[in-house]
This record gives structure tokens, C-alpha cells and sequence, in this order.
């Protein structure tokens, strides 16, 4: 049976809307709603956010706010490595998504010597950098961050010398550069991205899986075969961006994506592949209840979270 323990990370200085910080608490009022003891049953830690840079004008306008994610990227790793390390499985709670690069840092960060795969289940790829970005948010970047690229091949930018630094901080954040490969990850439900980023998709040929794949094939077949993609892997981590479901359902986040999943696909996948012992960390962002009607989106994301950990505790 594994220890679980719940990261909370409401911060939401990577997201082009207002709002994702309250994700949290609103996954906490549908447990409620629910009459459900969820977060009573674990131990858990806040991390506490830099949302009052908000307030600030904004200093880099291709990493917008970058100064502050360094900030959650040196306290959510530490937390996240902190928490394995004490033998914990770390479930953590993001609000926008770009301290997900944090939190891959922090599992390298306790296991260092580990082939870290990574099943991102997104509308986005969050593969772009300072140097391609559209909009300079950064739960744009995550990914790019764990993998160290800069993709500098399709720079649409050029960077002032301190924004440079602060990305390549996050990229070797750590002492470990970079923190996945290419060849270890798995975009489930991607649709939604920019030339940029398909280039990098392209570039290292990583493996997506369209949301009528898994319409087409069924939830048990796609986790047989995700998993069997990563068996080089020693660890698996699983990101779970709510806006990979069907913007239909999915109203309560920054951007919603028509064609994605519907709710019982995510629930049936995300606790498919929790059954599967390299596991060794789930995270789930990008709840806004601000964009929402009547906290559906937190309600869809607790049945998920709660099922998930159902999975975990029964391994």
C-alpha cells in the first residue's frame, strides 16, 4: 500500500487567464459537496504561491512572470523530492501548469539515477519556449524546461540577458540537464499546438495519442500500450491537464479545447495507468472555477483525483 501525500500548489503566474489559483479550493468545496473525507484522510502540505506578482507590471514579455516561477520551481521540487524521498507518493495539486517542470524536477531531484517516463494528458503540448512562445505564458513551457530545450531553430524572439538566465535556470534547476527525454513521453488528447512546437514533436518523433485513438482502440488497450512504449523507464509520471477534456465538460479552465475526452474516458485511463507500479506521481492542474458553471470542472477532477487514489492505495 503506498503512503500518499498531497502537494498543494496554487499558483497561477504561468496562465494567460485569471482564476487557476482557486483551482485547489474548489476541488476541496466539490469533496464537500460530495460529503466526502478526501482531504482529511492525507497528509499535506500548501506551497506557498507568488500570486501578488499579478499585481506587477510585467517585466519579461516572452516569460511572463519567470522571475516568480523560479521562485515555485525551487519550492515545488524541493517538496515534491522531499516527499519521495520520506517514502510518500506525492499527488499534487497545481493550479496553471507550469510548475508541472517542477515537479519532474523534484522526482529527478530524489531519484537521480531514474529513466523518468511522462504521460501528459493535455489539449497542449506545452513545449514552447521564450524563444517561440505566441502569448510568453509559461504553463506553455513546462515541458520544454524538463527536456532543456530552447528550440531555438524556430525562435520567432530574441531575449534580454536576464530572462535567458532565469530560463536556464529553470532548465538545469537541480543540477540535472535535462530531466526526460524526448523518447520517454506521451501526449494523450493533444490537438491543440503551434508550428513551434510541432517541430520538437516532429524533431524527436515523440509518441501522441489523439483523443479518437483512444475512442477508436478503448482505454485498456491504450494504457497496454503507453505502458509497453515506456517499459525502458524505471519511474512513470502522470500530468493531467483537465482542459484535455472536451470543452463541452471542460468550461471551468483557461483554455478549452473542442474533441478531447470525455469524462469517463480520463477517469478510466488516469486510473488505469495508476494501477501500474512505476508510477510514481500524479498531478492535476488547470482548474478555474472563476470561467466555471455551478464548479463542474472541480467536481470532474475530484471524481478522477479520488478514484485515481482509490487505485493507488489498494496497490
Amino acid at each position: 500500500m503506498k503512503n500518499i501525500k498531497l502537494i498543494e500548489a496554487p499558483s497561477e503566474i504561468g496562465a494567460g487567464t485569471r482564476g487557476a489559483s482557486l483551482g485547489v479550493d474548489a476541488i476541496k468545496i466539490a469533496a464537500l459537496d460530495f460529503m466526502s473525507n478526501f482531504f482529511v484522510h492525507f497528509p499535506s502540505e500548501k506551497i506557498p504561491a507568488e500570486n501578488n506578482i499579478l499585481f506587477e507590471p510585467i517585466v519579461s514579455p516572452y516569460a511572463k512572470r519567470i522571475k516568480g516561477i523560479c521562485s515555485m520551481y525551487d519550492k515545488v521540487s524541493k517538496a515534491v523530492s522531499d516527499t519521495i524521498k520520506a517514502h510518500f507518493f506525492p499527488v499534487v495539486l497545481s493550479g496553471d501548469h507550469s510548475t508541472s517542470g517542477a515537479t519532474i524536477a523534484g522526482i529527478k531531484m530524489a531519484k537521480p539515477n531514474s529513466k523518468l517516463g511522462v504521460i501528459w494528458i493535455d489539449a497542449h503540448a506545452d513545449l514552447h519556449t521564450p524563444y517561440t512562445t505566441p502569448s510568453g505564458n509559461m504553463h506553455g513551457m513546462p515541458l520544454a524546461t524538463a527536456l532543456a530545450e530552447d528550440n531555438k531553430e524556430s525562435a520567432v524572439h530574441e531575449l534580454d540577458s536576464e530572462t535567458e538566465k532565469q530560463w536556464n535556470y529553470l532548465k538545469t534547476i537541480g543540477n540535472i540537464s535535462p530531466k526526460i527525454l524526448a523518447e520517454d513521453i506521451v501526449f494523450i488528447s493533444l490537438r491543440d499546438y503551434e508550428r513551434e512546437e510541432k517541430a520538437i514533436i516532429e524533431k524527436y518523433g515523440i509518441k501522441v495519442i489523439t483523443t479518437s485513438e483512444v475512442r477508436r482502440k478503448g482505454v485498456e488497450n491504450i494504457v497496454r500500450s503507453v505502458i509497453r512504449y515506456l517499459s525502458d523507464c524505471t519511474d512513470i509520471y502522470v500530468s493531467f491537464d483537465v482542459d484535455c477534456l472536451d470543452s463541452s465538460i471542460s468550461k471551468g479552465t483557461g483554455t478549452p479545447v473542442s474533441n478531447g475526452l470525455r469524462e469517463r474516458e480520463a477517469e478510466d485511463l488516469v486510473s488505469k495507468f495508476m494501477q501500474n507500479r512505476k508510477i510514481c506521481c500524479f498531478e492535476i492542474a488547470e482548474v478555474n472555477p472563476t470561467l466555471d458553471r455551478e464548479n463542474l470542472m472541480a467536481e470532474i477532477a475530484f471524481n478522477i483525483l479520488q478514484r485515481s487514489v482509490n487505485v493507488l492505495m489498494m496497490n
